[in-house]
């Protein structure tokens, strides 16, 4: 799960008044667009995509001007985070050896003090579920924080287009926190897979091909 970053950002903000996160609900989409509008289909890796019962669901994607083999070293070095994610402050790999189904990282990333709560640190546990090198990666896991608990499902997919790589994100958050607050909530989380992809855009881009 996420970061961007994610996690900082849903547990700061979700913790905020239901009537202030009610009204940025409100004025998140334009009356009568999520009767017209038609989602996408759900990413997948391996056949396996994100909780199709959550109520908080995101997705974005971008261009990177980079090698796949870069992009994909970026993003599954999980313990090379802390280098080019501004939110990551701790990372540790929980097993050895390649980047596989079956992987496990730690990490945490700080929550702000708020009106509702104090100043406090997620705590991430994520496990690798699903993936094919080079193309796809969904893993799971809690996010746990003082008086907070979010389960997330986060699928990433990698592919070659002319001007480099496509990569696609989509994220699904439950827990009684989120589910409270679901435009909300969904908000948040599309602005930290966002800041995530920014992120990972500006490292790659920036390394020497």
């Amino acid at each position: 799960m996420t970061r961007t970053r994610t996690a900082t950002a849903t547990a700061a903000l979700l913790a905020l008044p239901l009537a202030a996160a009610g009204l940025l609900g409100a004025a998140a989409a334009p009356a009568g667009a999520a009767a017209t509008a038609r989602p996408a289909p759900s990413l997948t890796c391996q056949g396996r995509g994100v909780d199709p019962d959550a109520l908080v669901r995101a997705r974005t994607e971008t261009v990177i001007d980079a090698p796949l083999s870069t992009v994909w070293k970026l993003q599954t070095e999980v313990e090379r985070w802390p280098d080019w994610q501004t939110h990551v402050t701790s990372m540790d790999r929980l097993d050895h050896g390649p980047f596989r189904p079956g992987s496990a990282f730690r990490w945490t990333t700080p929550v702000p003090p708020n009106p509702a709560t104090p100043a406090t640190s997620l705590d991430i546990t994520s496990t690798v579920e699903q993936l094919k090198r080079g193309s796809c990666i969904r893993w799971t896991g809690p996010a746990v924080g003082e008086g907070l608990h979010i389960d997330g499902v986060h699928v990433w997919t990698f592919t070659r287009v002319r001007g480099g790589v496509l990569v696609r994100t989509e994220e699904t958050h439950t827990g009684e926190q989120v589910d409270a607050n679901v435009p909300y909530a969904t908000e948040i989380l599309k602005q930290g897979l966002e800041a995530w992809l920014a992120e990972l855009k500006t490292a790659a881009e920036a390394r020497p091909c």
